[in-house]
């Protein structure tokens, strides 16, 4: 389905969590564009022309109930966010942080390659991450250990580390 301009109908679901509702988005094959949850800064939300299916992301939901449950530690879904180049190496390296592990904006930076120059714009990579909590940007913690911000707001990311066991 597309609109009157030919783009591709945004598809969607939204699933109740610990986190409040979830906003689930992808496209008509169910490929994940992106997660948000309420108040969320740079979240998404329904927009005209949508299209609710919540058979299309049922493994999605599927998989956060299981996650929420504690019994689910990796998720395994197609995901394909819309960002630049330097923002889809930063996202992917956040696939690389284990559940029940944190890491540092700084770590980040070196793990894409980046110089330590580039740790603010790691930041800033990391704070506009479509798919929360299903590309883990809440286990990215301050180099001096402080549990820095969060889009879905910092009581969220003490909600998802407490669950992994991080703190």
């Amino acid at each position: 389905m597309t609109d009157m301009n030919d783009t591709p109908a945004v598809h969607y679901a939204v699933f109740g969590s610990p986190l409040g509702e979830l906003l689930v988005t992808g496209d008509a094959h169910g490929v994940l564009t992106s997660l948000s949850v309420p108040g969320q800064k740079g979240g998404r939300s329904v927009g005209a022309g949508w299209v609710r299916d919540q058979r299309l992301f049922a493994e999605a939901g599927r998989q956060l109930d299981a996650y929420f449950a504690g019994e689910l530690k990796d998720f395994t879904l197609e995901l394909r966010p819309e960002g630049t180049e330097f923002r889809r190496r930063v996202w992917d390296a956040l696939d690389a942080v284990p559940y029940g592990a944190t890491t540092t904006y700084g770590e980040v930076a070196a793990r894409i390659g980046a110089s330590r120059a580039a740790v603010r714009a790691v930041g800033g990579a990391v704070g506009a991450n479509p798919l929360l909590v299903l590309r883990p940007c809440h286990r990215v913690i301050g180099a001096d250990g402080s549990l820095t911000g969060y889009a879905g707001g910092l009581e969220r990311k003490v909600q998802l580390l407490t669950l992994e066991g991080c703190i």
